[in-house]
């Protein structure tokens, strides 16, 4: 079976049968990329996908023009707590608007990708730019003392993606398949909320993105950093289809417990641990670890880094590793 990225990226997701694994480099961090070019002696980023086999293209060229500057979302100059009219406060907030969003960028790179698996979308940190605005601590504060002020804010939030999705999905067609967002809801050793206030707060507005992604077609692959396995659940019940990246190390985000409880239920993309293992093992044992994460999470995985902006400090030995016994690998036959 011969298969182009993309049409291995798509099977996988959808649990169909494919060749081997698939694979992602991730988006290693600026201060890397000297360091992996010259240990591989490309020239160029690209060129360093094409050598290693890199499935995917993340697609990234969306600009805020506003008069106003960059995309943000300050914090709030006023106490609202202490504020009586607190709906007039978040009128009068800098809230950005979507008709300054320019995806010329991302529509011509999309154009241009090849046949690799392509996934995009504004990156969506929605849950950070809510705690942002309150400050993360008056955030879980607020979240007892004036939950209708903290959805009112997230649902303002929530709608500048949302609209901006809308947008750019018309636009880019069948030259994307994926939406690719994150927030990093876990710490190493668990969520940084309760499950409860997960479901009243961000679970809603998460079914909205995806339900809005699934029904231009596409895919839908959610980032979380750190330990989220109490909320996995959840994530499969709304209709995500890949859970990115595995925090390896974190509290039952090993790919033992994640086989145990989800396996069949979701796509996995990570799990190839970042802070221990491709920074100080030897390229033997990475190749071991890729291939008995396989035997656990595949079919339906993805071999990437457990954190995709890799750092400096991991060993390219190991990367090459990592990529070389993905694409030594037979991919395990779907259920049934």
């Amino acid at each position: 079976m011969i298969l182009t990225s993309r049409e291995r990226i798509s099977k996988i997701i959808r649990g169909e049968a494919v060749d081997r694994p698939g694979f992602w480099l991730g988006d290693p961090h600026k201060d890397t990329w000297p360091i992996l070019l010259e240990h591989f002696k490309c020239q160029d980023e690209e060129s360093l996908r094409l050598l290693l086999g890199d499935d995917l293209r993340w697609i990234l060229g969306d600009q805020y023009k506003s008069p106003a500057g960059p995309l943000k979302f300050p914090p709030l100059e006023q106490d609202i707590l202490s504020t009586d009219d607190k709906l007039a406060v978040l009128d009068n907030y800098p809230w950005p608007n979507p008709d300054f969003v320019d995806y010329t960028r991302s529509l011509s790179a999309l154009s241009n990708v090849g046949e690799f698996y392509r996934i995009g979308g504004m990156w969506n940190t929605f849950y950070h730019d809510v705690a942002g605005i309150f400050g993360l601590e008056n955030y879980f504060m607020l979240m007892h003392l004036e939950p209708d002020i903290v959805k009112e804010v997230t649902r303002r939030v929530a709608e500048f993606y949302l609209a901006t999705n809308e947008r750019f999905f018309a636009a880019a067609g069948n030259d994307l398949d994926a939406y690719f967002l994150g927030n990093d809801f876990g710490t190493q050793i668990d969520l940084m909320f309760s499950p409860e206030a997960f479901d009243e707060y961000l679970l809603p507005w998460l079914k909205e993105f995806t339900d809005q992604a699934h029904r231009f077609g596409l895919e839908v692959i959610f980032h979380s950093c750190g330990s989220i396995y109490r909320i996995i659940d959840r994530l499969i019940d709304i209709g995500i289809d890949c859970l990115h990246p595995l925090q390896a190390r974190a509290t039952n985000m090993d790919a033992q417990y994640l086989a145990t409880h989800f396996k069949g239920d979701i796509t996995f993309m990570g799990g190839i641990d970042t802070q221990e293992l491709l920074v100080h093992a030897d390229p033997k044992e990475v190749s071991e670890t890729v291939e008995q994460v396989n035997l656990l999470l595949g079919p339906q995985l993805i071999v990437s880094p457990s954190h995709e902006a890799i750092l400096p400090n991991v060993n390219p030995s190991n990367i090459e590793a990592m990529a070389r016994q993905t694409h030594l690998l037979k991919a395990l036959s779907p259920k049934g």
